[in-house]
């Protein structure tokens, strides 16, 4: 059985993706269903696409890091000459979009860094994953919510960097217990903390002063991405808002767990999401009504030597300036 609106491709490999966003992405998927169907399908099999690189790195500790960068590499080949379900869905809505492929690849290479490195040392190194791992694929969703304003990239690549990051302090006990550690270096010794104590699941109030910094840090993102989102259609304007509002709530349940992220996972239930849809429609109707002006200069912040400050410091860009590997890259 074909769809009218799956192009070539069966409705069963588009129903593959579906599965996978469901199973693994839940608000993702919560907030696709905002879309008509030939987009949701679309921005599902970008998810599912993304989530199959990302589950070939997590078996990393069972298969081993040779075999998973032969995986990686085999999969990223998908790109080219696609025969697997997910990748030929994935094509397809490329095609349909115009969504490059140089995020895609990008994409490839942070789950790379995911096999070489275990620790961070500046928030520019952790800005480059996230931007890598997460930036990448709010570029790739952008023209299928109809975006159509190059302008509006560098939010598209905040959102997906936003997310990441409340992913890292989501998991910081989850990744402790198997040795990794995201949260930068620098900013660990700013606030006093130690790293191998983090490791080891310790907590206290310098720990709590350092995940308030990276909440803030956080909310930042998400509030800059915002910027980006009168550049969509209608339909990813209220897509988008839904999935960062719902999201951006997890620091919400971060802070409600005092900062205890390693005995409890912070996370927003299916009835807490219902429940936020009639405040996300009424910032929709304020933000169609009253657009929000986009930054004329765009800043992170990071932390000075005395905890509990912070500077402005140098304009950041989705083309984000590779502290490990200097150079820019277009997308077009």
């Amino acid at each position: 059985m074909r769809s009218e609106t799956a192009g070539s491709v069966p409705d069963a490999m588009y129903l593959e993706c579906e599965a996978i966003a469901r199973n693994h992405g839940r608000t993702f998927y919560f907030a696709s269903r905002c879309l008509p169907r030939r987009q949701q399908r679309a921005v599902l099999a970008t998810y599912a696409y993304c989530r199959i690189a990302d589950d070939i790195v997590d078996a990393a500790p069972e298969r081993g890091a040779k075999e998973c960068r032969q995986s990686l590499d085999d999969w990223a080949a998908q790109l080219e000459t696609p025969t697997h379900p997910v990748a030929l869905a994935f094509a397809e809505s490329r095609e349909r979009y115009g969504v490059p492929l140089t995020p895609v690849h990008d994409l490839i290479t942070g789950m790379r860094m995911d096999l070489d490195i275990r620790r961070y040392q500046t928030w520019d190194e952790l800005h480059t994953y996230c931007y890598r791992v997460a930036g990448t694929v709010g570029l790739m969703v952008a023209p299928i919510l109809g975006c159509r304003n190059e302008s509006a990239l560098a939010q598209a690549a905040d959102l997906g960097i936003a997310m990441q990051l409340t992913n890292i302090l989501r998991d910081v006990g989850e990744d402790a217990s198997i040795g990794r550690l995201y949260l930068p270096l620098d900013d660990i010794a700013a606030f006093g903390c130690d790293a191998e104590a983090i490791l080891a699941g310790e907590h206290g109030a310098k720990f709590r002063e350092l995940m308030q910094f990276q909440v803030a840090r956080a909310r930042a993102l998400y509030a800059e991405a915002q910027l980006g989102i009168p550049s969509l259609d209608r339909y990813g304007r209220f897509t988008t808002l839904v999935a960062s509002e719902l999201y951006s709530r997890i620091l919400d349940c971060i802070e409600a767990l005092d900062y205890d992220v390693f005995r409890t996972r912070a996370h927003c239930t299916t009835r807490q999401k219902f429940l936020a849809l009639p405040g996300i429609s009424a910032t929709f109707l304020r933000m169609s009504l009253f657009p929000p002006r986009p930054s004329t200069a765009r800043l992170t912040v990071l932390p000075t030597t005395h905890p509990g400050e912070a500077i402005a410091t140098k304009p950041i860009s989705a083309i984000h300036a590779d502290p490990f590997q200097p150079e820019r890259r277009t997308y077009g």
